[in-house]
């Protein structure tokens, strides 16, 4: 991957550019198409990174296919079919080859919908100062990176713009936001697409310890999965023959930055430090690897 040139920013001047995130840049091609391009920008604490992962993009854009195809028993997804190439002109074909998607325009909910499997990151903090995670109570005792005794379980935030930070809130206030009956028809999409995703991972060997999802409603208010699904960016995966409870194993996601960073003196805010080359060729192997693993073509 990292022999690939890195795609930091695209420049499609044929369409209106809408959005430019943390990963991916956003443009219109209709009234209810998007293209979505999946560039090689990397982004930890909430903070994009100068340091770009050669084709990360394509590599999040071959994984999230093949989930969205996996998982469209569960929900429909905003995944139209059409050609990228073939929305652009050809001067441009090459920023999205490989690494976009024609969506339909959904109306985005503005909660992210976290699972959760295990315990660990902010859910360990959480759990350790007050017993549980996102208000949802948990069994005494319990170890870092312990599996969640009673399965899965849905602890939803905030979406934060680009250099701020997302923030847990509770179910009701997710109830709060979307309604009651849209607030659950979420949770428990989220819950089943995680439990098969994860149930699938382990015969690969990786544990998917936890993943974010988001929603988006059409215009007959119908529900679909939107954005990307269970990449290393919105996922924690773990290799299962490393996996001990009281530990937080090593991880093919992005986790391998963070723990870098934490080790730089720096705020966690823009600027953020370079990546040395050492720590962007591991990352990029990371990457490839989960590929490798969870997609038999990969």
């Amino acid at each position: 991957m990292t022999d690939q040139i890195a795609l930091f920013e695209t420049n499609i001047q044929s369409l209106a550019l809408l959005h430019r995130g943390k990963v991916r840049d956003i443009y219109a091609v209709n009234n209810d198409k998007l293209l979505i391009v999946q560039t090689d920008r990397l982004s930890a604490f909430d903070v994009i990174l100068p340091t770009p992962v050669p084709g990360k993009g394509r590599l999040l854009t071959a994984l999230s296919s093949f989930w969205f195809e996996k998982l469209d028993h569960i929900i429909p997804n905003h995944l139209t079919g059409i050609a990228p190439e073939s929305v652009v002109t050809e001067m441009e074909r090459e920023q999205v080859a490989g690494r976009a998607f024609v969506v339909k325009r959904l109306k985005s909910l503005p909660v992210e919908a976290i699972v959760r499997g295990y315990v660990v990151g902010s859910g360990w903090k959480d759990y350790q100062r007050t017993g549980a995670i996102c208000g949802i109570a948990l069994s005494a005792g319990l170890q870092e990176a312990a599996k969640l005794p009673g399965g899965a379980i849905f602890t939803p935030s905030t979406k934060a713009v680009a250099g701020a930070h997302d923030e847990n809130i509770s179910f009701s206030e997710v109830e709060t936001l979307l309604g009651g009956d849209l607030a659950a028809q979420v949770r428990d999409k989220a819950i089943a697409l995680y439990v098969e995703a994860a149930d699938y991972a382990i015969t690969k060997g990786i544990i998917i310890a936890d993943t974010k999802f988001e929603f988006g409603l059409d215009d007959a208010d119908g529900l679909y999965l939107i954005d990307e699904a269970l990449t290393p960016d919105s996922s924690r995966f773990w290799p299962a023959d490393q996996y001990a409870p009281g530990k937080n194993p090593p991880s093919y996601d992005k986790q391998f930055v963070r723990d870098w960073l934490e080790t730089q003196d720096w705020n966690k805010k823009a600027p953020a430090p370079a990546l040395p080359p050492d720590i962007l060729a591991k990352t990029a192997e990371k990457y490839q690897e989960a590929l490798r693993r969870l997609v038999p073509s990969g």
